[in-house]
């Protein structure tokens, strides 16, 4: 009996820079999707984030009872945590009064205790072991809390912050500019600047979603909600068809006989 090195995929996709894309349009349909429905369709904050989490309850358990890696499950995953993500986070920011640095700083925390539950409970918190339904669980988790916090940091620096969509846009596009520079020339933690980029393309997307709908006096470009992330969703589905779309590998390890 001896153990042999295999090495098996896993269910989340490799990241490229194609999966950074995909992430950022990603983020732009959640902003405006989900303002589509609470603001446009006026349901408000509250029975959107409930039509919103249903939904993504129904893709999470789907994805995390899959045997193998399927692109369209993946992405519409992501994609309910950002619309979700985007109607919790306005619902905490205004709905609560909390207000958007205080809800970015609840949602900071709850980021947090996650990532350190995860951490404790598997020792890892890698995207490179999402192998097991238990990771995929805290996996899911992480990115739900990631993608709100990204609204509430995204409308804290173009609303407080006095910098509007635009000057957001700039300001988050630069700071993953940083992390590619340091991913490039250091030896960073490449756990830890992954979930950086990651929580970073959410505020960004926000403020770019923001800047696509909101009118043309606050910033933006007033263009309709529901026919922008009719074309953001059109942009994601052709991505996905078009750019590469492999699952992840990490080493395993096998029990065989010789």
């Amino acid at each position: 009996m001896h153990v042999i090195h295999a090495v098996r995929a896993g269910k989340v996709p490799e990241v490229t820079l194609g999966f950074w894309l995909i992430k950022i349009t990603a983020t732009t349909l959640g902003e405006t999707g989900g303002d589509a429905l609470s603001m446009t369709l006026g349901l408000g904050y509250a029975l959107s984030t409930a039509i919103f989490f249903a939904i993504f309850l129904a893709v999470v358990l789907a994805q995390i009872r899959a045997t193998a890696f399927h692109p369209a499950l993946y992405w519409a995953v992501i994609v309910a945590t950002t619309t979700a993500g985007t109607t919790m986070a306005d619902f905490a920011d205004r709905s609560l009064g909390v207000g958007y640095a205080g809800g970015s700083l609840i949602l900071f925390g709850l980021l947090a205790a996650v990532l350190v539950a995860w951490r404790v409970t598997l020792g890892s918190v890698s995207v490179n072991s999402i192998t097991t339904p238990k990771a995929e669980t805290f996996y899911w988790a992480t990115i739900l809390f990631s993608n709100t916090l990204g609204t509430a940091l995204g409308d804290w620096l173009a609303d407080d912050g006095g910098l509007g969509y635009e000057g957001g846009a700039v300001v988050f596009g630069a700071g993953l500019a940083v992390l590619a520079a340091v991913y490039s020339f250091t030896s960073a933690s490449r756990t830890l600047l992954f979930w950086a980029a990651f929580i970073l393309t959410r505020p960004l997307g926000a403020t770019l979603g923001d800047m696509l709908t909101k009118p043309v006096a606050d910033g933006g470009f007033n263009l309709s909600r529901i026919s922008s992330s009719g074309v953001i969703a059109a942009v994601i589905v052709l991505c996905i068809l078009i750019l590469p779309q492999r699952p992840g590998v990490h080493p395993g390890q096998v029990s065989g006989t010789s």
